[in-house]
């Protein structure tokens, strides 16, 4: 009886293993195998849709300071005492450029007075190279956008100089 006993445990344990590698056999991804080549192309899909986006990226990253091989050693490579690196211009640049929205009249360098009783503000800049800024700005139901041009002076003050301001017409934003 316990001979018996020892063939069935035997035989269920056979069972056991065989069944055992054929699951994995077919789940594991192999050459032949129908979900290896949908995971295949998955990947593939993946992997361009990365390359899209890096390279969108880096083509959006060419028109900023820290792209801008160019703009950043104007700043490194100034011999001044206390000179400012290409790292710590865009706090202070757009900082001081912000501090303008507090004026009564709104921001100046957006180049428009108040219209419909509500002033110009800047939300938004974004620090090209080592002498220009782009910003957005709005009064709650219009938009524009403006270039402007900096020059960062010996004690660390900043002056702009607005050189074109655009504002989209109202019709044009309300039907985006």
């Amino acid at each position: 009886m316990r001979r018996s006993l020892y063939l069935y445990l035997f035989i269920i344990a056979v069972l056991l293993n065989l069944f055992t590698y054929m699951y994995f056999t077919k789940m594991a991804p192999t050459g032949s195998s129908p979900n290896a080549e949908a995971s295949t192309a998955d990947c593939k899909k993946w992997q361009d849709s990365v390359t899209v986006l890096y390279n969108k990226w880096v083509d959006g990253a060419y028109f900023d300071l820290e792209g801008n091989q160019h703009a950043q050693e104007y700043f490194d490579n100034q011999t001044t005492p206390n000179a400012l690196t290409h790292d710590q211009i865009p706090p202070l640049v757009i900082g001081k450029l912000l501090d303008y929205n507090d004026a009564r009249e709104g921001n100046k360098y957006t180049g428009y007075e108040p219209m419909d009783g509500q002033k110009f503000i800047i939300n938004k800049a974004k620090v090209l190279n080592h002498r220009w800024i782009i910003a957005d700005f709005s009064n709650g139901s219009i938009w524009g956008e403006t270039l402007i041009k900096y020059f960062i002076n010996d004690d660390k003050s900043v002056d702009f100089e607005m050189v074109e301001s655009v504002i989209y017409p109202k019709e044009i934003v309300q039907t985006q």
